[in-house]
């Protein structure tokens, strides 16, 4: 097992830091074990501090304007860089021109660079090529394993005795992960054993321990590698929860995730992650996003559980609007409303709880 923090990162997230395109520098800014964030670099928010920007909370890591900026003061403070991540969730995941070279600007400091797009720099000559003269180390995130490593759906997920809760939400890059690394933080510090089962590359880019990347497989074996995952971490742990990051959304035309969550991981209740000022699909402009209640049919029809809560994005909101439009989705759902971004995990964990028994 590799040990971590695996270095000193800069996280590349040259425009699209605070948009819906900079899901994965999001993460590493608010959590992750694999690396120690030095910094972040996107030109338009250069001085600022990442946590401020995003969630109005300084946490000192820097904003630069360039990647060469970026190394000077890691250097600077006598801790080198060994890593550039790139932080970008494009629409489709490709590498733009910009990017690429961005990305030989950085091995070419010797930089070892991880990539979760799905355009692979280790089948680019031209990189490889820097990367053997510099000694980087080249990680594309998305790339599958080989079909032989894979694994196709068996029924081994009954033998696992955890509450299985899942993470869905009413679009993509709408705050899934965030709330499921919340949840599981929130039972450990209860005391109780808690797993996350990541399925994106950010997810594995945060150290998450269990998990898959689940839009690079092939087909056949999605269902297979989500059951896997899930037993994988109860027969190692034996934790009391597992947790399962969703992607997608159920009806999103672009990325109709969820259904193998639900058919394959079988949780045993549902969380709903939902952006109220959100009114059509990301990216999809005209396509309108399905009225929550309708959602919530969708999952407990096609999954045959409950979703016991709606957990809330408030971006588009002003804080003074958040508590009204959690009691007016309370009241037309039935379900409760958190915020747990904002106000913390512990109203939902209480409800949580009460299914462990």
């Amino acid at each position: 097992m590799n040990r971590l923090p695996e270095g000193n990162a800069i996280v590349y997230c040259e425009g699209a830091f605070n948009t819906l395109n900079g899901k994965t520098a999001h993460g590493l800014v608010r959590f992750t074990n694999r690396y120690r964030v030095l910094s972040v670099v996107d030109s338009r928010y250069a001085g600022r501090d990442a946590g401020d920007v995003l969630d109005g909370n300084a946490n000192r890591i820097p904003i630069f304007v360039s990647l060469e900026r970026s190394v000077e003061v890691a250097d600077g403070n006598a801790r080198p860089a060994t890593h550039f991540v790139v932080g970008l969730a494009p629409d489709g995941g490709r590498l733009s021109k910009t990017v690429r070279q961005d990305v030989k600007n950085a091995v070419s400091y010797g930089l070892n660079v991880d990539c979760g797009l799905h355009d692979y720099l280790s089948e680019d000559p031209e990189i490889m090529k820097l990367a053997a003269r510099y000694g980087s180390k080249i990680r594309d995130i998305r790339k599958p394993p080989r079909i032989q490593k894979l694994h196709f759906f068996n029924g081994k997920i009954e033998a696992v005795k955890a509450l299985k809760i899942a993470v869905l939400g009413t679009d993509s890059a709408i705050g899934k992960r965030t709330t499921a690394w919340l949840i599981v933080n929130g039972f450990k510090e209860l005391g109780l054993g808690a797993e996350l089962i990541g399925t994106g590359q950010t997810a594995w880019m945060q150290g998450v321990k269990y998990g898959i990347i689940m839009d690079s497989l092939v087909n056949d074996f999605v269902a297979g590698e989500i059951e896997h995952a899930v037993w994988t971490a109860w027969n190692e742990e034996k934790p009391d929860i597992i947790v399962i990051e969703g992607q997608g959304s159920l009806m999103n035309p672009a990325y109709p995730g969820g259904f193998e969550i639900l058919a394959a991981g079988r949780p045993d209740i549902i969380i709903l992650q939902h952006a109220p000022a959100r009114l059509e699909y990301d990216g999809f402009p005209g396509y309108a996003i399905q009225p929550l209640r309708q959602q919530v049919q969708a999952i407990e029809l096609l999954s045959g559980k409950p979703v016991v809560a709606i957990t809330i994005n408030h971006e588009g909101l002003s804080t003074d609007q958040i508590p009204s439009i959690c009691d007016a989705i309370q009241k037309d759902v039935g379900l409760p409303v958190f915020d747990v971004l904002k106000d913390g995990v512990g109203a939902i964990i209480k409800i949580l709880e009460s299914y462990l028994k």
